[in-house]
């Protein structure tokens, strides 16, 4: 039987930290001097290329080409393309299990979740949930998997268990986005249909808040150390900033145009923001709120995620095939 290599301490406390099994001590650092975010790779993938996700452990990243019905699956030590899995009709989103080395990736065209091995690159399961599957998020920590069915207002609940729905959750209408904060273990839903975000309790799959925010609200995010929740607002260019506590909005900033995709890294407190309108990503510090760059990218960026222990941010470049590496 092969052995896997242990994971180095470095690894392994970022990625208990990521998933909130840890929390980072709250002792003032000073912040080291680092050049400004630029992109340093431009990597050709699928047509139409949607969410993408990462694997921070393995230092994968899995792009959803809604165009071609395949996931991309990029090493992120070299920037390269290592296989392409075919998937469903219409793949959207590909959330990532870092624990079990799994990918789910909604299917819009034919109501399906495709579940892929990361270690081998091969589709094991094909489980179906709503209509018209969009967001999908993983909690690591329970293996939950969360889907978003834009076409009836519904929230599947899979296990990773039994890649079974265990639940069905009415949600707002629309919804879009999904994330979870697995050290709260609760999940956030964009709502694009009713301008609202529905909180939900994995404990109980139950919505136990709606929160208002901006119009067409499509990606959303959560830093699990903070509890902050980053809402992006496609119809007039603003992320919400929601206190995962409180479940309020606590800010408003202003990004670029149309903003879509959101993600956080956890380890710098730091969000980005793929806005589709205006072709460039925003950085936005989690400390003030503020955006802190503006970087161009390729033709409508909609997907986002950033690798928190390397610090490489990947961007999907819908109209132009390809995949922009951002130093973090």
């Amino acid at each position: 039987m092969k052995m896997l290599r242990p994971l180095g301490f470095p690894v392994v406390l970022g990625l208990l930290v990521w998933t909130g099994v840890i929390a980072v001590p709250t002792v003032a650092i000073a912040a080291p001097v680092t050049a400004a975010p630029a992109v340093t790779a431009i990597i050709p993938v699928g047509t139409l290329p949607s969410g993408v996700e990462d694997n921070p452990v393995t230092n994968t990243a899995y792009v959803a080409n809604f165009g071609d019905n395949t996931v991309s699956v990029i090493s992120g030590r070299t920037n390269t393309v290592t296989a392409t899995i075919p998937v469903g009709i219409g793949p959207e989103q590909a959330p990532v299990n870092p624990v079990t080395d799994t990918v789910y990736v909604t299917n819009n065209g034919d109501n399906t979740v495709s579940v892929i091995s990361g270690r081998t690159s091969t589709v094991t399961a094909t489980i179906p949930v709503g209509a018209g599957p969009i967001g999908a998020a993983v909690n690591p920590v329970t293996g939950t998997v969360y889907v978003a069915n834009n076409g009836n207002g519904t929230v599947s609940v899979i296990s990773g268990k039994t890649n079974m729905v265990t639940a069905t959750i009415p949600v707002g209408t629309g919804p879009l986005g999904l994330a979870v904060n697995p050290v709260t273990n609760t999940a956030y839903v964009t709502n694009g249909g009713d301008s609202t975000v529905s909180v939900i309790s994995g404990r109980t799959n139950m919505v136990t808040a709606t929160i208002r925010v901006g119009t067409l609200p499509i990606g959303v995010a959560v830093n699990p150390v903070t509890g902050t929740v980053y809402a992006t607002s496609g119809g007039n260019g603003t992320v919400s900033v929601i206190s995962g506590r409180t479940s309020t909005v606590t800010a408003t900033i202003a990004v670029g145009t149309f903003p879509e995709g959101v993600e956080t890294n956890p380890l710098t407190n730091t969000a980005y923001v793929a806005n589709a309108g205006s072709n460039t990503v925003s950085v936005i510090s989690g400390r003030t709120d503020t955006v802190t760059a503006t970087i161009p990218v390729g033709a409508t960026p909609v997907g986002v995620v950033a690798n928190p222990l390397t610090s490489a941010v990947y961007v999907t470049n819908f109209r132009g095939n390809t995949v922009s590496v951002i130093s973090g």
